[in-house]
């Protein structure tokens, strides 16, 4: 493959930060004690994440869901997806977040993206049960594996938090706003301040005249 976009999801294609907000709202208490130390890394994504899902009631999931729903996606997307489409490069979603939110706010343009690699939740038993098909290092979704299944010429990343990190790092290009910015500032690692999509757009368009 010549280019292909990897695309985080909370934050990144949502306006808001979902997957946190669902997090503090359905586990107030585990998450009141482990996002700080998550930010600070001090204690890892794949630890943090695992333990506050594992402690929200199965019979949750349906709420989760719902309060997803209206989640807005940033603008300019769909046209972004566009753009890509005119040019032949797929763009896959890689989330920290649950699958399922990820489908839920898509819904229609779902078909349009080439992947979707997030954490599925096993609802069977009294508490969420965590699935990885990624599962490594510090993060519940390592982004950098997912990157690896799809070797290409040039890879961009687009992201906005601690999430994003390793994938930035990796990345040809890397988009970045909000915490992943400070982030890469502390790495020394060059990126594109973005706010929304026709941000993107323009550049890739000027890049790949």
């Amino acid at each position: 493959m010549k280019r292909i976009v990897f695309c985080d999801f909370d934050g990144t294609i949502t306006v808001e930060e979902t997957f946190v907000a669902v997090l503090k709202k359905f586990a107030p208490e585990v998450a009141a004690q482990l996002l700080p130390e998550m930010y600070a890394q001090r204690v890892t994504l794949r630890e943090g994440v695992k333990k506050i899902l594992q402690s929200i009631p199965s019979a949750q999931y349906g709420e989760i869901l719902e309060y997803t729903r209206s989640q807005l996606i940033r603008p300019g997307f769909s046209e972004l997806l566009d753009f890509l489409d005119f040019q032949g490069v797929p763009l896959v979603v890689v989330s920290g977040g649950l699958r399922g939110m990820v489908e839920v706010v898509l819904g229609e343009i779902v078909p349009r993206v080439a992947a979707i690699h997030a954490v599925d939740l096993d609802s069977s038993g009294a508490y969420f049960k965590v699935n990885s098909d990624y599962e490594g290092g510090t993060e519940l979704v390592a982004k950098v594996q997912v990157m690896a299944e799809y070797p290409a010429d040039e890879t961009i990343a687009i992201g906005d938090s601690l999430t994003d990190v390793n994938m930035g790092l990796q990345a040809s290009i890397v988009f970045a706003r909000d915490r992943l910015a400070h982030y890469l500032d502390q790495h020394k690692k060059p990126y594109i301040l973005w706010n929304n999509f026709s941000d993107i757009q323009a550049y890739l368009q000027q890049l790949w005249k």
